[in-house]
């Protein structure tokens, strides 16, 4: 290089370039780009890179710094907007002289000679350069830079003079700071300022951790909420990705456009209010926000439209489900009456509204089209054992009505916020069970099923039952007001079924606010059509089997129902199809069976191994002091016997068999019924002198009722007399101490379980003979019925060889002593 040297110039604005650094460098005035050309064309593409004195648009020679950097192009890429450089600081250098040329900056340029230490091997000097690099080294860490990038960048420079300018190029400082170190020519002063500036930079952000520390500690989790939201928002602005606040004002366009009442739309309105004033940082903003979308999400005016088409409606009850005809008329006159409502209101709506005014007026008010007051539906409760079907007929009926489905289960529900909701001061309030059915129905008339509510539990939370009394009220519920929403809200469209299996366990008020429709128990016929119609194909489908793999004869099935299952539904016997699936399922994929398999009901023992179920069979023959009695269970029926025996003693009555209080006492007028009618029955006086002990079977499992009573008096005077009991005749029926026999519960259960244990002879009170219309036609014809108004026909039935004619009691005489004629006194 020469002495002196004639390069164009680049003019740098708010930046120092410094030898032996290598940076981009981007043009767009056109005496620059003019320089740049120059340059290009030079066979060196040397250029001269000098600071502005200040950041003006145009520069002229007098308003450049006098030393700067000879620096060469290393890349050039041109653009519509102008070049981008890539140069290489190659020496510093001083202008001697600044002109314009051919419309470009041109300087006289003189390469400046560096001033090196005095002794490089000096102790002082060694130690600044080292402290100079591990302070570097220091900062690049403390910038977050890793440490193989701070160590590759400083070993690049490996003289003190090239370490110094690599610093200062890397380090922030002001212009004046960078151009003066640029014009340090002694090495050893310049360490020293590069230094001072590093040393700067390393207390600047040991400062801000230590402040940013002290404000994490001291920001709480709303307020570094707040914080982060603000940086959230300083960054979408500078993304030009900012909202504006249009989040707040899709809220607002979703509850203008909802049809309110007055009441809850001036609630809506102040909450509205009180969240656009506190804004997003407010403590409570989140709340509000929360409470005002529940509000956007309730189905306020939507509806499901219905069609009530009694036939097709018929339609679908039967192909759901199988037999529980009472039931079905029942749904089906509901359905019919309601149809019959929606009929006449329509046309009661189109007489009184001709014109388009009405309606326009009748939303002005805020009125809806809701059914009124007559049309309101009833709320039916569906009581049955489990697996009768209470809940799928329940899905059955919104089928039918092309409404929405919502279920909700109450079972274990024992806190009354849980139907009503949370008031809004609690942390974590939401809506009650009921707003959130209607939420997830979106449409406010759907078919909403209560299941369980039999078992709803009370504790210091409140009483559940009791929130449930304004639901299903039909004269309440249309301004259902829940604990979170805190405005009225129309319930009265919906539909509300309920489902249990014990009536007793329901408060009376609830109760009464229901219309109960009993599911009783399916017959064997009943359970074998439904295996035959839904269960078995189901079950195939399940276990991946197809009818062309698996045939299950309807002995099979009789056999599953008899030994594997003890139920009222036929929830058991499915689980007992699925097992049989699954066994011949495994058979398939171990290639030990293939074609059809079909099962018998000598296979099922093979299958699933000895019956489980073991019910009680008729006896076989006559017996002294053992009667057969029939009892009710949520199951299904049976029957039952009770033994009498007489024992020496003191002419105590011992009853045994986990007994309840009324079933004792139905023992003890059995007892005096006998003892007072002694002589009536042809019971000897010193017969009542020895102990008789009653015990009814099984003795673990707790029994009560009064049903029992005749069943009692059968078996002692059976004992008592010395006369054998018809084993071929089931009874039940309460007695009284003067002999009446009063009607009971369960007919039908009771009847059916008899028939199954192969019994076809049943005794009834009088009273209970309507009751027979609920058996299915083929059990009636296989029994007889003899319905009895006192113990006297009841005696002269269950006794062998008794009659009873004109309120005479006859005995043979091979057991009365003369076949005399007795008359029984009421």
């Amino acid at each position: 290089m020469s002495e002196s040297m004639t390069l164009p110039v680049l003019p740098l604005r708010d930046a120092v370039m410094f030898p032996g650094v290598t940076v981009p460098v981007g043009v767009g005035r056109p005496g620059t780009l003019k320089a740049i050309e120059a340059a290009i064309r030079s066979s060196e593409k040397l250029i001269f890179a000098v600071a502005q004195r200040q950041n003006t648009e145009e520069v002229g020679p007098e308003g450049l710094y006098t030393i700067g950097t000879v620096a060469r192009i290393v890349q050039l890429q041109r653009g519509l907007n102008g070049s981008q450089l890539l140069v290489r600081g190659e020496s510093r250098g001083i202008a001697l002289r600044l002109s314009e040329h051919d419309g470009y900056l041109q300087a006289i340029v003189r390469e400046a000679e560096e001033m090196g230490p005095i002794d490089s091997e000096d102790a002082a000097f060694e130690a600044l350069y080292r402290e100079s690099r591990e302070r570097a080294a220091e900062l690049g860490r403390r910038s977050g830079l890793p440490d193989e990038v701070v160590d590759q960048v400083i070993d690049t420079a490996d003289e003190p003079s090239r370490f110094a300018d690599l610093v200062a190029a890397y380090t922030e400082m002001p212009i004046g700071d960078r151009q003066m170190l640029l014009e340090t020519l002694s090495v050893e002063e310049r360490l020293r300022r590069v230094l001072v500036q590093v040393q700067r930079q390393i207390g600047v952000l040991e400062a801000q951790e230590s402040i940013k520390s002290k404000v994490q500690e001291e920001l709480g989790d709303r307020q570094r909420e707040m914080y982060l939201r603000e940086q959230l928002k300083a960054i979408q602005q500078e993304l030009g990705e900012d909202d504006g606040g249009g989040d707040l004002e899709e809220l607002k366009e979703k509850l203008d456009a909802l049809e309110l009442s007055e009441e809850v739309r001036k609630e809506v309105d102040r909450e509205y209010s009180r969240l656009s004033r506190i804004g997003r940082e407010g403590m409570e903003s989140q709340v509000i926000r929360t409470y005002l979308e529940t509000i956007t999400e309730l189905p306020w005016n939507e509806r499901t439209a219905e069609h009530l088409e009694i036939p097709q409606a018929a339609e679908i009850l039967d192909e759901d489900h199988y037999g529980l005809a009472d039931v079905k008329d029942r749904v089906l006159e509901f359905l019919s009456v309601r149809a019959l409502h929606d009929e006449r209101q329509r046309r009661a709506g189109e007489v009184e509204a001709p014109a388009d005014e009405a309606p326009a007026e009748q939303e002005a008010e805020g009125q809806s089209s809701a059914p009124t007051v007559e049309g309101r539906s009833p709320i039916l409760l569906f009581v049955g054992p489990p697996g009768v079907g209470k809940t799928s007929i329940a899905k059955s009926i919104a089928r039918a009505m092309g409404r929405e489905y919502v279920r909700v289960a109450l079972g274990g529900v024992r806190d009354e916020a849980d139907i009503r909701g949370h008031r809004r001061t609690y942390v974590g309030a939401m809506p009650g069970r009921i707003l959130q059915g209607m939420k997830q129905a979106g449409t406010r008339n759907p078919v909403f099923l209560l299941d369980e509510v039999d078992k709803l539990g009370a504790s210091f939370q409140g009483n559940p039952a009791s929130a449930l009394l304004e639901v299903l009220d039909p004269a309440q519920n249309d301004t259902f007001t829940d604990h979170y929403l805190g405005v009225p809200f129309d319930l009265s469209e919906v539909l509300f079924i309920g489902t249990a299996n014990f009536i007793e366990n329901i408060p009376a008020p609830l109760l009464d606010r229901m219309e109960v429709v009993d599911f009783s128990g399916y017959t064997e016929a009943e359970k074998l059509e439904i295996a035959r119609r839904y269960l078995l194909p189901r079950q195939l489908e399940q276990n991946a089997l197809t009818g062309e793999q698996l045939e299950v004869r309807d002995e099979a099935v009789s056999t599953l129902i008899s030994g594997y299952t003890r139920e009222a539904g036929v929830r058991q016997l499915e689980r007992e199809l699925g097992r049989l699936g699954r066994k011949v399922a495994r058979r398939f994929a171990a290639r030990e069976a293939e074609g059809l398999v079909v099962l018998e009901k000598d296979d099922i023992g093979e299958l699933l191994g000895r019956p489980k179920v073991h019910p009680e069979r008729a006896a076989r023959e006559d017996q002294v002091g053992i009667s057969t009695g029939m009892y009710y269970t949520p199951v299904g029926g049976d029957i039952m016997f009770v033994e009498a025996a007489t024992m020496a003693g003191k002419g105590e009555l011992v009853l045994t068999g986990q007994l309840g209080d009324v079933m004792k006492e139905s023992a003890r007028a059995a007892w005096s019924f006998a003892r007072s009618h002694a002589a009536a029955l042809g019971i000897d006086e010193e017969a009542f002198k020895a102990d008789v002990h009653l015990h009814v079977p099984a003795g673990a499992i707790p029994k009560d009722g009064p049903s029992a009573g005749v069943t009692m008096a059968t078996a002692l005077v059976s004992r008592l007399s010395g006369r054998p009991a018809r084993h071929d005749v089931a009874m039940t029926g309460e007695i009284t101490l003067s002999g009446r026999v009063l009607p009971i519960g369960g007919v039908k259960e009771k009847v059916l379980g008899a028939v199954r244990a192969g019994i076809s002879k049943i005794l009834l009170p009088a009273a209970n003979e309507p009751d027979l219309e609920d058996l299915p036609e083929d059990v009636r014809q296989q029994i007889e019925v003899y319905p009895v108004q006192d113990l006297g026909e009841t005696l002269a039935l269950t006794l062998r060889g008794a009659s009873f004619e004109d309120g005479r009691l006859f005995f043979p005489e091979s057991l009365s002593g003369g076949g005399d004629a007795v008359r029984l006194s009421h």
